[in-house]
């Protein structure tokens, strides 16, 4: 199991809705709006890398509103 932050730089205006549709996706724990120069902070899970990847790449940069995304895989040090 791979666990990530993403966090997601969305259009002017768009954060509360791009939060609310994130939270529907499958595989996404959290979705939560926050200030700074990221808009929504995203806690995910999945299978693998592979899995995670298709995640953010297929489900959350698809959706509108959603102008960059970073994903921090959680490691344990």
């Amino acid at each position: 199991m791979v666990q990530a932050y993403i966090l997601i730089q969305t259009e002017v205006g768009q954060s509360a809705e791009v939060a609310e549709r994130v939270r529907g996706i499958a595989g996404v724990d959290q979705a939560n709006d926050v200030t700074g120069p990221y808009d929504v902070i995203v806690q995910a899970r999945a299978e693998d890398m592979d899995a995670l990847g298709s995640l953010v790449v297929a489900r959350i940069q698809r959706l509108d509103g959603i102008a960059r995304t970073l994903t921090c895989p959680i490691v344990n040090i």
